[in-house]
């Protein structure tokens, strides 16, 4: 219900227009990703997966380097070299496997079918989670996510142009992908080393590219080599680099300027979209029983969402909680310093509360940026 006083109802609306903007080019940014990456791998002549993904990792290295060293634009976490061999390299290893698979997949399934298997990734989180010790095994979510791969069994069986090949990279990539989230929680948020967009890239970049050498030398180098029909377009490699380091401050923003909730409802009418941007753009089979069983994830996708925000409610609340009223002392009996514990103890809450939100907004949605 809007406010009476004008100044009151002036303000909502702008707040109203900011988060649609938000969310509007967060859409626009992530699928133009999508096709993007889709046409250049394959329609544009450029096969090469793992090249495609070196030079994204390339670029965002340079990129997070000028942004942290040169511009000081944001502050350096200063990690030790073992800390960075520990904690971030083991990321940057499951980053480069999700990255250079997932895009992979593009070689042989449709954009529509690879966003239909990404409804996988809530369960995959979550056994990762309850495999490292993140999460608590739970029965209902189990069920729920069982289901989920259910419409993703009937997505495959309604697909007209299912290769097998490319669906064990797509699955691959997505276990990859839901164990470095889960790593990225384990390793890096619990040590205190919550890290922005731009940190992000400074840090795993280079580990992912380091990565990434070891396949691109053994596998796709001799090919590009001895393969003569490819094509090379500078301009366009910089534009497809641009528009997915793009993306990932757009998903900065729209967690932090709105919510995780409407991440995770723009996330499902964005892919909803796709299916259909595929099938105009490059005529793409979509069957009655693929969006049929899609239908079925998302509204799987829809019920763990609310299971997953409301046991995180329950138990920040939970551990908001102390002995009573009464035998609480007074304010004027508390001394400063328990004032002020008590002050940083709810910042802290707060911000695991802001944290574990953002972190399912970004499972629900696929998580990464330059290989969406």
């Amino acid at each position: 219900m809007l406010p009476k006083d004008p100044a009151a109802q002036a303000k909502v609306l702008r707040e109203v227009i900011r988060s649609y903007t938000y969310v509007l080019m967060w859409m626009g940014v992530s699928i133009a990703v999508i096709l993007f990456n889709k046409w250049l791998l394959a329609y544009s002549g450029f096969p090469f997966p793992i090249a495609l993904t070196l030079w994204h990792m390339f670029f965002c290295s340079t990129v997070g380097f000028i942004c942290v060293r040169v511009l000081k634009l944001v502050k350096s976490h200063n990690m030790t070299p073992r800390e960075y061999y520990t904690r971030v390299m083991p990321i940057g290893l499951l980053y480069a496997g999700s990255l250079w698979l997932s895009n992979s997949a593009y070689l042989y399934l449709s954009v529509s079918f690879i966003q239909m298997t990404k409804s996988l990734m809530p369960g995959l989180v979550y056994a990762s989670g309850v495999m490292l010790g993140t999460e608590k095994y739970s029965r209902g979510v189990t069920l729920n996510m069982l289901l989920i791969a259910f419409g993703v069994v009937i997505c495959a069986i309604g697909e007209m142009n299912l290769v097998f090949r490319g669906v064990v990279q797509q699955l691959t990539a997505l276990g990859f992908e839901a164990m470095r989230l889960t790593m990225v929680q384990v390793l890096i948020n619990s040590k205190g080393y919550n890290m922005n967009p731009i940190q992000s890239l400074y840090y795993v970049s280079p580990a992912c590219l380091i990565c990434l050498l070891v396949p691109f030398l053994s596998v796709e180098l001799n090919k590009l080599r001895t393969t003569h029909d490819w094509t090379f377009n500078p301009s366009v490699m910089l534009a497809n680099a641009l528009t997915a380091f793009i993306l990932n401050l757009a998903v900065f923003l729209l967690i932090g300027k709105t919510s995780a909730l409407t991440m995770n409802i723009a996330g499902v009418i964005k892919d909803w979209m796709l299916i259909f941007f595929s099938f105009y753009l490059f005529k793409a089979p979509v069957t009655t029983i693929n969006l049929l069983g899609y239908a079925f994830c998302c509204s799987g996708v829809v019920v763990y969402n609310h299971m997953k925000l409301q046991m995180i409610k329950n138990k920040v609340a939970a551990t908001g909680g102390g002995k009573g009223d009464e035998e609480k002392p007074k304010d004027s009996e508390r001394s400063k310093e328990d004032i002020l514990s008590e002050i940083r103890r709810l910042q802290s809450q707060m911000a695991e509360l802001e944290d574990r939100v953002s972190n399912s907004a970004k499972v629900m949605n696929g998580a990464g940026g330059m290989g969406a």
